[in-house]
């Protein structure tokens, strides 16, 4: 049967995009946040990136519209129930104590079967589904920022997931225009275990002073073929879910390669999170566009 409704709980950068991306589906979209100005903040967020897209002529109004009219605020988390969504996609921060939180609350809430998806790129999904009555249910999916543009989505098992809830997840990707890819519960999946030590590296060229920001994303981008440069793509990701990212692999795993580096630390404690505030290792402009040649960082020789 063809997905109707869908729950996303958390309306920060990734469940923005994962709601426009299911809206851009035909499929309707609850969005769950804290408070009514969150909630409200979502959509503003939501319009701005597709107001982009229509500034490129990658989208139009009449699309924007048709978007918009799918997706729905609230605060109540019973609306999923209310609503009988038939996907609950959770994307609260990179936390394991707030990401189980989550789920057990969603857990007791729900009268009926529903796929329940955690959007984590490093955590483990037997860990969150560990205390639920439905952990069978539970399974994981990686969605890359930015989620509706990106064609790739990692569906990630636990332990407890059940083939039947992966070949849901799968189908449910594959609605998404995804091409999904099994991956087996362990830290960092596929994407985020290979592209951290890169973009870590990159980091450590930039601290040491051995290039500019500018000529280390264009080596890279032009040498290897790469979309993006690694410093424009860590600023994309967001510093602070980077380095999220970067604790959780080296607290679980222990090795070198993980260990946050020091410039990124020192960039997230001083509020330069990267795109989504207009400044990280580059600046943007208020629609999100880098502004050439600028930078808070001045690292040379």
């Amino acid at each position: 049967m063809p997905t109707k409704r869908v729950g996303i709980v958390g309306a920060g950068t990734m469940g923005r995009g994962v709601a426009q991306l299911v809206a851009a589906n035909g499929i309707e979209a609850y969005i769950v946040e804290l408070t009514e100005e969150l909630a409200k903040e979502a959509i503003r967020g939501i319009e701005q990136d597709i107001d982009a897209e229509i500034a490129k002529w990658g989208m139009t109004e009449s699309e924007k519209r048709a978007i918009l009219a799918r997706i729905f605020p609230t605060t109540d988390l019973r609306v999923l129930n209310q609503k009988r969504v038939d996907v609950v996609i959770e994307c609260v921060p990179e936390d394991l104590e707030i990401k189980k939180r989550v789920f057990r609350e969603i857990d007791e809430l729900l009268d009926h079967d529903a796929l329940l998806i955690t959007n984590t790129a490093t955590l483990s999904i037997s860990e969150i589904a560990a205390d639920l009555k439905r952990k069978e249910w539970v399974i994981g999916m990686h969605f890359l920022n930015p989620v509706p543009k990106t064609p790739l989505v990692e569906v990630v098992r636990g332990m407890a997931t059940s083939d039947e809830t992966y070949e849901k997840a799968r189908r449910f990707a594959e609605e998404m225009g995804k091409t999904p890819v099994e991956v087996f519960e362990y830290p960092g999946y596929i994407t985020t275990r290979v592209i951290v030590p890169l973009l870590n590296e990159a980091l450590y060229v930039l601290m040491e002073g051995v290039a500019s920001a500018e000529d280390i994303d264009t080596a890279i981008r032009i040498g290897f073929n790469f979309a993006v440069g690694p410093l424009t793509l860590a600023d994309q990701i967001g510093l602070d879910e980077l380095l999220l990212w970067m604790e959780s692999l080296f607290n679980e795993l222990g090795e070198s390669k993980y260990r946050p580096c020091p410039l990124l630390r020192k960039l997230v404690r001083a509020g330069f999170l990267g795109k989504k505030v207009g400044k990280g290792i580059f600046e943007y402009d208020e629609h999100g566009n880098r502004i050439p040649g600028s930078s808070p960082l001045s690292y040379h020789r």
